[in-house]
Formats: structure tokens, sequence, C-alpha cells
């Protein structure tokens, strides 16, 4: 499966791998968010899949794995105008699957809207493994 359809107020809004060329499209969406989202270590277009409405990139997400047990569902960035379409939902199941494939047995996601990832099934584990973080 390597493209699925969404419905847009004009047109089909399509979630597929992105491709090399897709790169700068996909900086430029992460840019749109620099308070949420790494603007450094922003993965290679193979771990992203990308959501395109009449041929322009309008959100991303990638799927980082760490090893076969850990990968982290990241850089999940959707134009504010595309926003309550679920093609965020989209993305995520996207690489959720591409995660079961290749054998993952466990997601991460950093988020500052923990509640979004919540209602797909992430849970916030309290007294289990906590993230910690400092200034280097």
């Amino acid at each position: 499966m390597s493209e699925s359809r969404l419905s847009g107020a004009s047109g089909r809004i399509a979630i597929r791998p992105a491709k090399r060329g897709d790169m700068p499209a996909i900086r430029r969406l992460i840019a749109a968010f620099p308070d949420e989202l790494d603007q450094e270590s922003i993965p290679r277009p193979p771990s992203f899949f990308v959501a395109v409405h009449n041929a322009e990139i309008v959100g991303c997400c990638a799927l980082q794995v760490y090893s076969a047990r850990l990968a982290e569902v990241r850089s999940l960035a959707v134009r504010l105008d595309y926003r309550g379409r679920k093609i965020a939902v989209r993305l995520v199941e996207r690489c959720r699957e591409r995660a079961r494939q290749r054998g993952v047995r466990q997601l991460l996601a950093v988020s500052s809207e923990p509640e979004f990832f919540e209602r797909l099934g992430f849970e916030v584990h309290s007294g289990w493994k906590t993230a910690l973080f400092a200034q280097p």
C-alpha cells in the first residue's frame, strides 16, 4: 500500500512516501513551526510520508527508526489551512504501518500536544521511563 487518499475541499488529498525532490517543500513546512519542530536534524526523505493536495505538499510526518526495538514518529506538520481534515491522523497511521512492517516493537512521540497522540493509542508512562532534557 503506497498511497491513500482523503477528501479535500476541492480534490483529493493523497498520502504517499516522500521522494527526494519533496525535501524543499518538507523543510518549508517544518520551518513554519519553529517553536514546535526540530529545525536542525530533519530526517532524510525515505523516513517521511507526505500529504499532497493539488500537487502541493500540505503535511508531513517521519518515522525515524533507531533500532529493531524503537522508532520515533516525528516532524509531524500540517499546514494551518488544512487542519481539521484528519491529515495528521493519516500520516501517523502510515508511520505506524511502516513500523509494523519493519518489526519495530515500540513507538515514541515527543509532542507539545500529547492529547493528539493519546487519541491514537500512545500512552504517557509516568513512572516507567521519563524523557529528560538539558541544554548542552
